[in-house]
This record gives structure tokens, C-alpha cells and sequence, in this order.
């Protein structure tokens, strides 16, 4: 399997610290947006802001004959809540493909790290490991490049 290039360690770096924030964003968004259906599906609520309940409040969902409907007013935060993790996710995808295609990894571990944004709880165990996999590579390479000694300088062709 082909290695990154040595010139390319600062845009790893860079990746890596990306992919670490657009991970934990992620993964707090993804644990929000259970909370959100279990309240919604299980207990038939959802989170509104503004509007006649108050600044928030919680409005019943009713089942009518074309699906649910929501009985509340104002800025429906459960909807928000919904689209803001579909858009970080796209975010963190790409921030796994910057880490991923600069490692010269293989495709299974992309998919590893796509997981990440789907089960809840996983992009934080996937941070920590690809962050310490990624910084330990990172000096070892470094470690190993420095201990080989320069070639020695010949002069030029006459």
C-alpha cells in the first residue's frame, strides 16, 4: 500500500484536525437527533421555539391520514435539529475522505469512518483512534526520515 509523501504531513495535519472537530459536531448533532426521535416517535412531541407555548416548548404530534402533523407553532427545532445533522454529515464525510485519501488508505477504512456519522456514539470512539493512528504514523515517519543521513552533495556535471 503506497505511503503519504512527507510534503504532504501539514495537509494531514490539517485534515486531521478537521476531521476532529467535523467528528465531534457530528456525533453531538447524531446524539441529538436520537433524542429528538425518541421524543418524537416514542413520546409524540416535538421542540418548538417561539409561538403561542413560549420561548420553548414542547407541541403534541397528532397522526392524520397522510402522516404525522405537528400541533405546534412557531420554529420547529425537532426539524431543525433533523437538517443540521443531514448537513454536518455531508461536512463530516468530507472531512473523513480529506484524512482517508491524504493516509492512502484503503476503502474499508473510508467506510469505517463514514459509519461514524450514522451510529450514534461511533464518530467518538473513530476520532480518538484515527487521531492517535494518524499522529503516531506522523512521527514515526518523522522520527525515521531524521535518523537517515542526508545524501552528500555532488557537484556538477562539467
Amino acid at each position: 500500500m503506497p505511503q503519504p509523501k512527507l510534503a504532504t504531513f501539514p495537509a494531514i495535519r490539517g485534515a486531521l484536525r478537521f476531521y476532529q472537530i467535523a467528528s465531534v459536531v457530528t456525533g453531538v448533532m447524531l446524539l441529538s437527533l436520537c433524542a429528538e426521535m425518541i421524543i418524537k416517535y416514542g413520546l409524540g412531541y416535538e421542540l418548538f421555539f417561539g409561538g403561542t407555548g413560549g420561548f420553548l416548548h414542547f407541541a403534541p404530534v397528532v397522526e392524520t391520514a397522510t402522516g404525522h402533523e405537528s400541533t405546534g407553532d412557531g420554529v420547529n427545532l425537532s426539524l431543525g435539529i433533523l437538517i443540521a445533522h443531514g448537513w454536518f454529515y455531508v461536512v463530516y464525510l468530507f472531512a473523513c475522505f480529506r484524512v482517508w485519501s491524504l493516509m492512502r488508505w484503503g476503502f474499508l477504512r473510508f467506510i469505517m469512518l463514514a459509519l461514524g456519522g450514522i451510529v450514534p456514539l461511533l464518530s467518538f470512539f473513530m476520532e480518538a483512534r484515527v487521531a492517535r493512528e494518524v499522529k503516531a504514523y506522523l512521527a514515526e515517519r518523522e522520527a525515521s526520515e531524521a535518523s537517515v543521513p542526508p545524501l552528500p552533495a555532488t557537484e556538477g556535471t562539467r
